[in-house]
């Protein structure tokens, strides 16, 4: 065997093994399909016996006069229609009924395995991608699992029994059917491969195009004050062209499969006549003999040709599949522990920490030692890409560190529950984070969900929020729109800071989280935090050295090293890189650190 021979055997192999997988979403719903499946069956049974019935309205009925064939036939010919449509309406509704599940069923296993992913698979692919899983993806699986299963029965079924029809009229003039089956065998092989190829390429196509339309309407602003409406419009333009030209492909294909079978079927339509008018056969077969087998093999060739497209159907839901199979079989995040951690103290020890990310092989932290003492507030200073978010993006482990290891209470923090050691920690990013939602239910968000209306309302008081949400319409009971979007970015970050109150996690993390308030607001904040930290373990990441004048140790990054260590005065007093940093801030200079 070649070895392009052997790769065309493992690829059908591997789309069986899909397409198996792929039905196991719809076998859950057996009693349904069943019922669809036995409806489909009656369609398919009623087009055949009314071909059937084609010969005696011929012979019998419009030439002999049958008297009773005159009285009945009319009944037989509504009774067999109104058996079928009841049987299309049961079978399609319960195929919808399945499909729609299905695809449910599959949104949520890929919705459910991008909140277990590791925060590092987030960094490797386009968001639109991920998007375009759920919002077109998921939907190419619903045609294979229950549309093709539709198509396979129905037109399968015909398809026999139309084949019995022509056998039990002529089994002479059904031998013109020899030109036809080989022909469908190959024309369905090649397309199918085909259909396979163009499947996939449109799978990644679809993500850019949302992607290209995610980004837009994220940066729609910034498209307008630059004038980039154009730019935005070329590239979709681009994208979606592409998306366009890979479909047509696939209606090319389907449009010449559909046209080679009509072509074939022309030679086996011909050929039947061509024996039909034997001069030794011609007197023999009566008209409804003819008729019959005619219309049989009209409705035979018209199910062959929706069966051999029923493979474009197959081919994009098992291409679907792959990519969603792909996903849902990903690692999830590493959670070696075994220990709940109740309540930490906050004693954390960073011992020769280093940090690679895998992706262009950067090395974001080089041998940190760093030791935060419980209770206190740690300072992180330094440069734009000096590791200081990396740093911090360790404690909740969205980021295992490479060599070295982390200590907190003493014992090495990997030894506890992902669960448990994240409920330790609560974080407000420099980038605020609401849900479209209520006041409320933003501040209680998650594992907070369950908390009292009043200390719902404490938390937002400490954050110094009440100021603005009692002149909401309703209150904390105010929807605040998607990503907060009907609040200023101040108040968006009292309500993050509201959150990290109303968790009172004995470590906080401040990513620069008083960055998008105006000086009275960050007055009034700085008062809430400094309440907020006491007690508490506190890394804070600064922009402003002004607001971190107080902390217990400052430490200065540069290129993933910790270069200075100390307090305010220490660092001064040393003129070192804290030093300058201080110097540029407060003649005035453009500042140049800036939080990861």
């Amino acid at each position: 065997m070649s070895e392009g021979r052997k790769k065309v055997a493992l690829w059908d192999a591997d789309s069986r093994r899909v397409y198996k997988r792929l039905l196991v979403y719809s076998s859950r719903y057996w009693p349904v399909l069943l019922v669809a499946i036995i409806g489909f069956t009656i369609d398919g049974g009623a087009l055949a016996l009314f071909t059937q019935k084609l010969q005696p309205i011929m012979d019998n009925l419009l030439t002999k006069k049958d008297p009773y064939l005159i009285r009945w036939m009319p009944v037989w010919i509504i009774g067999i229609f109104l058996v079928r449509g009841v049987a299309i309406y049961v079978s399609n509704y319960g195929m919808g009924y399945v499909g729609r599940n299905v695809v449910q069923t599959m949104q949520r296993d890929v919705f459910g395995t991008y909140l277990r992913l590791p925060v590092t698979y987030f960094g490797n692919e386009h968001s639109g991608h991920q998007v375009s899983r759920i919002t077109y993806t998921s939907e190419q699986i619903a045609g294979a699992s229950t549309d093709a299963l539709k198509v396979a029965v129905t037109e399968g079924v015909t398809v026999i029994g139309m084949f019995i029809v022509m056998l039990r009229e002529s089994v002479y003039l059904t031998t013109a059917l020899l030109v036809l089956v080989p022909a469908i065998v190959l024309i369905t092989t090649a397309v199918s491969r085909r259909y396979r190829v163009i499947s996939r390429r449109i799978q990644g196509m679809m993500g850019s195009v949302t992607g290209t339309v995610e980004e837009m309407l994220d940066a729609h602003r910034e498209v307008r004050i630059y004038a980039g409406q154009h730019q935005a419009a070329e590239r979709f333009r681009q994208v979606s062209g592409r998306a366009r030209y890979l479909n047509l492909k696939i209606v090319a294909t389907s449009a010449l499969s559909g046209s080679t079978v009509q072509t074939v079927a022309s030679f086996a339509l011909a050929g039947m006549v061509f024996l039909a008018s034997r001069p030794t056969v011609i007197d023999s077969i009566s008209p409804g003999v003819f008729i019959a087998v005619l219309t049989a093999m009209g409705g035979m060739l018209s199910s062959l040709k929706r069966l051999s497209n029923v493979q474009s159907t197959i081919q994009t839901g098992i291409s679907a599949a792959e990519n969603l199979f792909a996903l849902i079989d990903t690692p999830p995040e590493v959670d070696h522990g075994t220990h709940v951690l109740e309540r930490t103290r906050g004693d954390l020890r960073l011992e020769n920490v280093r940090l690679i990310y895998p992706r262009g092989n950067t090395e974001a932290l080089a041998g940190v030692n760093l030791h935060c003492a419980a209770g206190t507030v740690t300072a992180l200073v330094g440069r734009s890409g000096s590791g200081k978010s990396s740093l911090v993006s360790l404690l909740p482990r969205f980021n295992e560190p490479t060599s070295g290891r982390i200590l907190l209470d003493g014992a090495d923090y990997e030894s506890y529950t992902l669960a448990s050691l994240r409920k330790q920690i609560a974080w407000v990013g420099q980038q605020v984070v609401l849900f479209d939602g209520t006041v409320a239910e933003n501040i209680a968000y998650g594992e907070l969900a369950g908390a009292s209306e009043q200390d719902i309302v404490a938390a937002a008081m400490a954050a110094n929020a009440m100021e603005f949400i009692e002149r909401l319409p309703q209150g904390i009971h105010s929807p605040i729109g998607e990503g907060g979007n009907m609040l200023s970015g101040g108040q968006r970050q009292r309500i993050a800071i509201a959150r990290a109150i109303l968790k009172n996690s004995p470590i906080l993390v401040l990513d620069e989280a008083t960055s998008a308030l105006d000086t009275e607001s960050e007055r009034l904040i700085q008062q809430a935090l400094q309440r907020l930290m006491k007690d508490r373990t506190t890394l804070v990441i600064a922009h402003r050295l002004s607001t971190i004048e107080h902390a217990d140790q400052i430490a200065v990054m540069d290129h993933g090293h910790i270069v200075e260590r100390g307090t305010h005065a220490e660092l001064l007093a040393l003129g070192g890189h804290y030093a300058g940093l201080h110097r540029m801030q407060f003649n005035e200079r453009p500042a140049a650190v800036a939080a990861d």
